[in-house]
């Protein structure tokens, strides 16, 4: 889409999520924050919306579009097959993309390299000496999810270790439950990869509840760092987004959208590793 917007100086942000999780996990209020920067500085504002479902979320950009409510709205969480884009171009609303699964979006967008910053992760700790890796996943029909799984399975069949995969929804209850059932069968992981921060701090609790110490019978890494990260006891190693920079990048790609510009495609910095005290070679 190559309009200029006059609106009513609003971008729109929907998130299709329980709110309970917007107060614990740090990743979209960073977000958040990045993008409020930039526009205000602006003279735009952001307007967020939290929903139950994807329905719902739809049904806000129909009521947006109609009453003129917002100049344009960003994405985020894009599922392997996502309903949200067709209507978008549906009802001509400008729409900026974070974090798209791959760079030929119809929109303006940002993308990011979930698979080689997995292959990165499980290259790290193979070179500890780790054989029996986990991963504690996301929900499964979210698109960076599909690509960091299979980049985890693909890495660990190429190097001969072993990776599990347990499905969780980024909770603290999600985290701590999947730990249970990973730490509680025969052939336990020696390592464990978390899609977040919050499952991240669960699974080191769940682990100190079950008397196996961090890191020296078992190595947590978690996606994304956090004040929660640097604060856990020990210090979890992560895998580091930029996740304001990102927010205020997204912002610059809506303003240059509202303009008239062109549907470009952006890569954001890799994520990169920062090992703290939460892993180590195995015991």
């Amino acid at each position: 889409m190559s309009r200029v917007t006059q609106g009513v100086g609003a971008v729109g942000f929907v998130l299709a999520r329980p709110a309970r999780l917007l107060g614990i996990e740090p990743f979209h209020m960073e977000l958040i924050a990045g993008i409020e920067g930039r526009l205000s500085g602006e003279g735009h504002s952001l307007l967020l919306h939290v929903v139950p479902d994807l329905d719902a979320e739809i049904a806000a950009y129909r009521r947006w579009a109609e009453g003129r409510l917002v100049d344009a709205v960003i994405v985020t969480n894009l599922h392997l097959v996502d309903q949200r884009l067709e209507v978008l171009s549906e009802i001509d609303l400008p729409t900026v993309v974070v974090g798209g699964p791959r760079r030929d979006l119809p929109f303006t967008n940002i993308w990011i390299d979930n698979a080689q910053a997995m292959r990165d992760a499980v290259a790290y700790l193979a070179g500890l000496g780790h054989t029996d890796l986990a991963r504690v996943s996301g929900p499964s029909g979210l698109a960076h999810t599909q690509a960091r799984t299979e980049a985890f399975r693909e890495e660990c069949a190429s190097r001969g270790l072993t990776g599990v995969v347990v499905e969780a929804d980024y909770s603290e209850e999600g985290g701590a439950r999947a730990t249970r059932s990973l730490l509680g069968r025969a052939g336990a992981p020696s390592a464990i990869v978390y899609d977040n921060d919050v499952m991240a701090v669960a699974g080191l609790g769940v682990a100190a509840e079950l008397d196996v110490t961090v890191p020296d019978s078992l190595s947590i890494l978690a996606w994304d760092d956090s004040t929660l990260c640097r604060l856990a006891s020990p210090p979890l190693s992560v895998m580091s987004l930029d996740v304001y920079g990102m927010g205020a990048l997204a912002a610059d790609c809506v303003l240059n959208v509202l303009a008239g510009g062109p549907v470009l495609s952006h890569v954001a910095p890799q994520p990169h590793l920062v090992p703290r005290g939460s892993t180590a070679p195995p015991g």
